[in-house]
């Protein structure tokens, strides 16, 4: 499809959608030469702010891009610099990494589907610039996921977590294997067989997931999730997350997934029709809607209109999730915490395991998780008073 006139021009949204910012870091990523300048005080928050919410590289990537860094005071510059080498050297490794996981699971016949930043830095996204990531997400058909476990053990990885209770809990009832760690290299693999877990209200089928995934130029055995489908998961992934330490710079790459996908003919046209047949058109709503309410993304008007008809929920629901949004899509700093911030995230911490799980097995994981807090925090505590004794 190509676009049928001006409906189809991505606009920002409306100046009464954007108001005004005091996070540093979002103003500093929207225009970085509005940095230039400022005081001291506000580069030691922007840094601040930029390290809490991940996006400290990729500031420092936008400054140098438009020949800015070299204006920034010298304390800020070595911060951004830093960040800037090391996303770079994460990002050096990772085609090793990937190679090894490839070798593993070929062996088996299993192409490797990659997920998230390791699937934005693989195929060379311009929103991999400056992201950092902890590990690497791959999606396998669930059919074969006990020979994708198999297969990566042999080759080194094992499981990282050993207590029985969360072993069953993953093996049960997510969409993923527990967390792998390289016995050698130290690095984490995360394998999924679906991109949510069974038992979620939200159901998709993840195999038109795998059978529209794009193989990467030169490497047969990665592949990556095709343009429509990598910004669904990105969304889905988001607005069904619970900790939300990482949501702003999860929010700045739908951001730039949308910016450049939106370029390609066709794209706009297709994505609340792709959204629907996967069952994803609420999390692409939210994604349109805080993408261009908060950063000001550019969204055609008629493709946005689609999205509220498709996945927008009822009035009630729409203005309790964008209270809460707007105080949990910022910085994890105290400059950007205000009376409503707490509440806001342990509602959308609630909301994403009971989007995750039935009632009564989520208030037995809940009951659960809490009484393991508390035996941690009495053995911390316990801990603290024998030390102090001993040195008293």
């Amino acid at each position: 499809m190509t676009a049928s006139g001006p409906s189809m021009t991505p606009t920002s949204a409306p100046a009464a959608a954007c108001p005004p910012t005091r996070d540093a870091i979002v103003v500093a990523l929207r225009d970085p030469a509005a940095t230039i300048g400022w005081s001291p005080a506000r580069w030691d928050l922007l840094v601040r702010q930029g390290r809490r919410s991940h996006l400290l590289a990729r500031l420092g990537l936008k400054l140098r891009d438009a020949d800015l860094l070299e204006a920034v005071p010298h304390a800020p510059r070595m911060h951004l610099r830093s960040a800037i080498l090391l996303v770079e050297r994460q990002n050096q490794a990772l085609p090793w990494e990937l190679e090894r996981i490839a070798e593993a699971l070929g062996a088996y016949g299993l192409p490797v589907l990659l997920l998230k930043g390791a699937a934005y830095a693989a195929a060379g996204l311009p929103v991999a610039a400056g992201r950092d990531f902890s590990d690497v997400d791959i999606l396998v058909p669930r059919e074969r996921i006990g020979a994708a476990e198999e297969a990566l053990m042999l080759h080194g990885w094992q499981t990282a977590m050993q207590d029985a209770y969360d072993q069953r809990y993953y093996r049960r009832w997510m969409h993923e294997l527990p967390p792998m760690r390289h016995v050698k290299r130290g690095t984490t693999l995360d394998v999924h067989h679906a991109i949510l877990p069974p038992t979620a209200r939200t159901r998709t089928d993840s195999a038109p997931l795998l059978a529209d995934a794009v193989a990467l130029p030169g490497l047969p055995m990665l592949r990556v999730l095709q343009p429509m489908d990598m910004l669904l998961h990105s969304a889905t992934h988001l607005f069904h997350e619970g900790e939300l330490d990482k949501g702003l710079r999860d929010l700045h790459d739908l951001d730039g997934l949308l910016r450049h996908f939106g370029a390609a003919p066709g794209f706009w046209e297709a994505l609340v029709p792709r959204a629907v047949r996967l069952g994803l058109a609420r999390p692409l709503y939210y994604a349109l809607r805080f993408t261009r309410e908060l950063l000001g993304t550019p969204v055609p008007e008629a493709v946005f209109a689609q999205a509220v008809a498709a996945g927008r929920p009822s009035a009630l629901a729409d203005a309790l999730m964008g209270a809460c949004y707007r105080r949990a899509l910022r910085p994890m700093h105290a400059s950007a915490t205000t009376p409503g911030s707490r509440p806001a995230r342990f509602a959308l911490y609630l909301r994403a395991h009971w989007m995750r799980m039935p009632l009564p097995l989520l208030a037995a994981h809940l009951a659960r998780k809490a009484l393991r807090r508390g035996d941690g925090e009495r053995a911390l505590k316990q801990s603290i008073e024998e030390a102090n004794r001993e040195r008293g």
